[in-house]
């Protein structure tokens, strides 16, 4: 039985929630996010389906385009000092709400993207409980 898993985020900066539940993708909340492109500003909604790479925005984004991404609360960066290992733009980083972090790609059309989790096995064990399995 296959299982969806979906990450709830927040802001790194203000701990706030990033998830918007008026915006669903995939009837999950969807992830917000402000972003700033060579032409315009928009904003940009992930879906929070771990492996999902559907999106949606109020602008343009242009394939191989690199993004700035900020905080729709606190309006700070949310790029790291990181580089995608498969193109080389800068890793945008959003905290679980659970524990650890997950880092997506600032390029668009690169699907990289990855979670890292400060505690493992209480990670495994959160979604053990949530998805109602025992392991």
């Amino acid at each position: 039985m296959n299982h969806i898993v979906s990450l709830e985020v927040k802001c790194p900066h203000c701990d706030k929630s990033m998830m918007d539940a008026d915006h669903p993708i995939r009837d999950k909340a969807s992830v917000k996010i402000n972003i700033v492109g060579k032409k315009e500003r928009g904003v940009l909604w992930l879906c929070s389906v771990y492996g999902c790479y559907s999106h949606e925005s109020n602008i343009s984004t242009e394939k191989d385009e690199t993004f700035e991404f900020f905080c729709p609360h606190c309006n700070k960066s949310l790029l790291r000092d990181i580089k995608c290992q498969i193109c080389d733009a800068p890793m945008v980083g959003l905290n679980i709400k659970t524990g650890g972090k997950v880092n997506v790609c600032s390029r668009s059309g690169c699907e990289n993207h990855y979670v890292v989790f400060e505690d493992l096995a209480g990670a495994v064990n959160k979604f053990y409980h949530e998805l109602g399995t025992s392991g």
